[in-house]
């Protein structure tokens, strides 16, 4: 796991739920966090802003923790970069 995305989902989720950074580490869980659903679904709004993505609506309700984040979160970014760019016209 990228160090850089692991500490920018911790400065999201700190930012959004009005915690200290340093209370947020990536073996927390949301329940330990205290974070219900209507907070975690803020933080895929705030998460899919901060690194131009878009987590699938059937994705969001299994993130369950901060590992669980970073990781989905890595994967759609390698998705990205490796899918084909539409502004490449033949």
């Amino acid at each position: 796991m990228s160090p850089q995305v692991i500490e920018r989902v911790i400065q999201v989720i700190a930012k959004t739920q009005h915690i200290p950074p340093e209370s947020v580490t990536i073996d927390k869980t949301f329940e330990d966090l205290k974070i219900d659903s209507l907070d975690g679904m803020n933080i895929l709004f705030a998460v899919e802003s901060e690194f131009d993505i878009s987590i699938p609506d059937d994705r969001a309700p299994s993130i369950r923790s901060v590992r669980e984040m970073v990781e989905g979160i890595e994967a759609l970014l390698a998705a990205k970069a490796t899918a084909p760019s539409a502004s490449r016209n033949p």
